[in-house]
């Protein structure tokens, strides 16, 4: 346990944060899940929709530091991949 207030402070910081990036990382994978639900229906029009709104957030993420760009861009490249074999 710490002793030093200033890393007591850090401590609760990590808790908040910790649990903001959790509940972002969560919405990711349930926008990621809604496109590849969409493409599997079938439905080019709200599987470019889901896409849409998937790459938003994922770039929001990468910016905020929630997730590495690197891992962002293969996210979107995936996703936009198999969005598009059904298209095609």
């Amino acid at each position: 346990m710490a002793n030093i207030k200033s890393q007591k402070k850090r401590n609760r910081q990590t808790i908040t944060r910790y649990a903001h990036n959790k509940a972002l990382r969560s919405e990711l994978k349930t926008r990621e899940k809604a496109v590849l639900d969409a493409v599997e229906a079938g439905d080019s029009a709200k599987a470019e929709e889901m896409l849409r709104e998937a790459q938003q957030r994922i770039d929001m993420a990468a910016s905020k530091g929630v997730l590495h760009a690197n891992t962002a861009a293969r996210r979107k490249s995936r996703l936009t991949r198999r969005v598009r074999s059904t298209v095609a």
